[in-house]
């Protein structure tokens, strides 16, 4: 298909001059021409014109005043006025009532016309091509402000509150009901809670809720770090402070700007550290590393202690002003042995979460599996379920990971009749008699063995010294019973 060749309307009211103009740039633009002002009205709305060469002295109406009344109906059109006179009076006139890009003087050259209409219709092409690009980037640009606004929703809901999964009834509702309140108030928060429990996760969920959440989020754990290296982290370091390091460094309360930085295990920070967070806490200042002058800050800090902070306080391990500074809202969460609901969901998210980073597919666990979880205290919390789940995943040979894949110590402490509540601590000092306690761990080891050996009733013979109707006895006097799913599946070795 032929290239269209640009429009240009050439306005004289002498038709030898028309005629000369059309031979000039017949052969590189399709010219429309216009004896009049009124003419080449008529043909502006007939064609799409990119140029146009007017005459300046023409009957009626002058070239400017109708070049002038062209940039406001076609304002995009590029005007060039012709002359035989040169008064500079003239042309001022021209430029500025009319926008003139150009004006040629009689006589001219056909080159010199054919130069000023390209240049003229490449200058047509920008102003097009740039309309266009502007109004792709303000398209462009909402397009990212609303992409960028659904990705920080997402991130907030990802990372949010609704990212902490619990049951129903789970007494986490009512801490995160509470951190609720306090994201949307701009004060520090003390977390407390044992290992595991999620104290980070929670940071982050208040970080997201509150005004601060379009800004960064970091978080520190201070247990075991070395006094210069946690500072240099939280409050940056001089040039010079380190040997290494040739130029300052910044630390994370200058790279979270207005963002919120949370400090795990501030009962572990020394004297010097505690010293230096209070000044923090209260009045917003901090020193680098090396440094002599202070630095102000606008964060928002939250902290994390797993020691009951009051008896932190009373041991010494925390500074008062410290606790007091930190604790305007305390926010306490429950541990995993208070949240027996929660405990099948977190396992089986967990599950999955370790079955695609690992890339082992799975089903799911077994419901006497999550019964035996779900009754396990976890004194390691959420990173024991989790430590537990994934060395039952390396283990599994089945979809559907069953109670056998569980280590011994959760099925032995597991109890299944509601009345063992005896914990394994608690075991030896119970008010109970040695056939009492004995029994208690007899029932344990049975069970935990049946179970890790799917029920083969003669291997977990074999494996405890016991005759076949020995084991079977004991079972029958203890009421230990087999899964009812296991009872139609298996069958027995004789």
């Amino acid at each position: 298909m032929a290239e269209t060749l640009p429009t240009i309307l050439l306005v004289d009211d002498e038709e030898h001059s028309l005629h000369a103009m059309r031979m000039a740039l017949e052969d590189d633009f399709d010219c429309v021409t216009a004896l009049s002002a009124d003419e080449a009205e008529q043909r502006m709305q007939e064609h799409y014109v990119q140029v146009v060469f007017c005459d300046q002295r023409m009957p009626g109406r002058t070239g400017v005043e109708f070049l002038t009344e062209l940039r406001d109906r076609w304002p995009d059109t590029v005007r060039i006025i012709i002359t035989g006179y040169t008064e500079t009076g003239d042309m001022i006139a021209a430029i500025n009532e009319a926008g003139i890009y150009q004006f040629l003087t009689k006589p001219w050259h056909p080159d010199q016309l054919l130069m000023a209409a390209r240049n003229a219709t490449d200058l047509f092409r920008l102003n097009r091509d740039h309309r266009q690009m502007a109004l792709e980037m303000r398209h462009l640009s909402r397009r990212m402000e609303s992409r960028l606004e659904d990705q920080r929703r997402a991130l907030r809901e990802g990372l949010g509150f609704e990212n902490i999964l619990r049951g129903p009834n789970s007494p986490m509702n009512a801490a995160i009901a509470q951190a609720r309140q306090f994201a949307t108030f701009d004060v520090p928060v003390l977390i407390v809670g044992e290992h595991g429990t999620g104290k980070g996760a929670m940071a982050r969920a208040i970080h997201y809720a509150s005004l601060r959440s379009d800004r960064p989020f970091y978080q520190i754990n201070c247990a075991g770090v070395d006094d210069d290296c946690l500072a240099a982290d939280l409050f940056g370091a001089r040039r010079g402070v380190f040997p290494d390091h040739t130029s300052a460094r910044f630390g994370l309360l200058q790279k979270a700007g207005r963002g919120t930085v949370f400090l795990n295990g501030i009962a572990d920070l020394s004297p010097r550290m505690q010293q230096a967070l209070l000044r923090l806490a209260e009045d917003g200042v901090f020193r680098p590393l090396g440094g002599h002058e202070t630095v102000s800050s606008d964060i928002r800090l939250l902290a994390g202690i797993s020691d009951e902070p009051r008896s932190a306080v009373a041991q010494g391990k925390l500074r008062p002003d410290l606790y007091h500074a930190l604790a305007r809202c305390e926010l306490g969460l429950p541990p995993l042995r208070a949240r027996r609901e929660d405990i099948a969901l977190l396992a089986e998210r967990a599950l999955f979460e370790s079955s695609q980073k690992h890339g082992k597919p799975v089903h799911g666990l077994a419901e006497d599996a999550i019964a035996f979880l779900s009754a396990y205290d976890w004194p390691g919390n959420m990173r024991e379920l989790e430590n537990e789940i994934l060395r039952m995943l390396i283990f599994s040979q089945d979809a559907v990971l069953g109670p056998e894949l569980i280590s011994r110590h959760i099925l032995q402490a597991a109890p299944v009749p509601e009345d063992d509540t005896i914990g394994a601590q608690t075991l030896l000092t119970a008010d109970l008699t040695l056939k009492e306690r004995v029994e208690t761990v007899e029932i344990r080891i049975l069970r935990e063995t049946l179970t890790r050996l799917k029920w083969n009733k003669s291997r977990a013979a074999e494996e405890l010294g016991l005759s076949r109707v020995g084991l079977r006895s004991k079972i029958d006097r203890y009421g230990i019973a087999e899964p009812s799913h296991r009872q139609v599946h298996q069958t027995e070795e004789e």
